[in-house]
């Protein structure tokens, strides 16, 4: 077996030396899309990746003749052209529905409570004041989480994980999710203090979160994004911080990722000193969670043999 692995594996304990036991492993975990196109790409069995590491899309231009199997170490599919694979039977095995091995996996949700704690305190900006010799206390006066109300967006693994969370912290807790049976959206918008976004990105999803939903919120409320950039309007949020309708955006993701961030509307607007926090796109990323993310992953080489 040949495998192409583009991500890197090499700090998780023994994952490296257990992909090269199925075969022989070309290992890129740096490589850009410009660099990509001089592989030969259809000589690989298997392609082994990851969202997080990858700044472009497995697509027409770059998978050409590859006829093999692609296993990514995510959830996330938005780095694969499903369209282009599922047309030219090019298998995709992703975690997605791996429900015994997700439900070990808290990374994601843990990450969104702690971008909540850390915005509502101001831990980033106090942490910043400090490190130029500032010590102000009530220059980064805060709030507290306990009898807040959070809205939660979306109640699959994750969501429902965040209501644990917050609710341990003695948070109120209004649920959104359509198919699971809760339909409060209007209730969420008008009463949370603070939303937090557990959904996939699909067409039903993109920009949900814009100008109508934004000025329907409770003023000087906080929005949480561990999910996908293109679940909110960019621009939207950006103006709604602007009026002041908007306390706060802490995020993990942004919608254009994979193209030239420079023109991103969020790093622009924590350039231009708005109340935003982000993350680069860190929710999975915990040395226990990727360890056996990349097990399931090398699992699944087996039933390829």
């Amino acid at each position: 077996m040949k495998i192409l692995c583009l991500t890197p594996i090499k700090h998780l304990k023994g994952v490296f030396e257990k992909l090269e036991s199925f075969g022989e492993v070309c290992y890129h975990p740096n490589i850009n899309k410009h660099d990509f196109k001089f592989l030969f790409i259809n000589y690989y069995d298997v392609i082994f990746c990851n969202p997080n590491k990858q700044n472009y899309v497995l697509d027409k231009q770059t998978l050409r003749n590859f006829q093999g199997v692609i296993i990514t170490a995510s959830t996330g599919l938005n780095h694969i052209d499903l369209d282009y694979c599922k047309n030219n039977d090019i298998k995709v095995l992703s975690q997605k529905n791996d429900y015994k091995l997700l439900n070990d996996l808290p990374s994601t949700s843990e990450l969104a409570f702690g971008l909540m704690l850390s915005i509502l305190r101001n831990i980033p900006r106090g942490f910043d004041d400090v490190k130029n010799n500032g010590w102000d206390y009530d220059k980064f006066m805060g709030h507290q989480l306990k009898d807040k109300t959070i809205g939660i967006i979306g109640y699959g693994r994750l969501g429902k994980m965040m209501k644990k969370y917050c609710e341990a912290f003695g948070m109120i807790t209004i649920i959104d999710d359509p198919y699971e049976g809760y339909n409060n959206l209007d209730l969420l918008k008008s009463e949370s203090d603070i939303i937090s976004l557990h959904v996939h990105a699909n067409e039903e999803t993109r920009h949900m979160i814009d100008k109508k939903f934004l000025d329907c919120m409770k003023k000087n409320s906080y929005i949480i994004n561990t999910s996908r950039g293109e679940i909110v309007n960019e621009n939207d949020i950006i103006q709604s911080l602007k009026e002041n309708q908007l306390k706060g955006y802490a995020t993990d993701v942004i919608e254009d990722e994979y193209g030239n961030r420079k023109n991103s509307p969020i790093l622009e607007g924590v350039n231009n000193g708005l109340n935003i926090i982000v993350t680069p796109h860190v929710g999975g990323m915990t040395w226990e969670g990727q360890q056996k993310a990349y097990e399931w992953s090398i699992d699944k080489l087996k039933g390829l043999k």
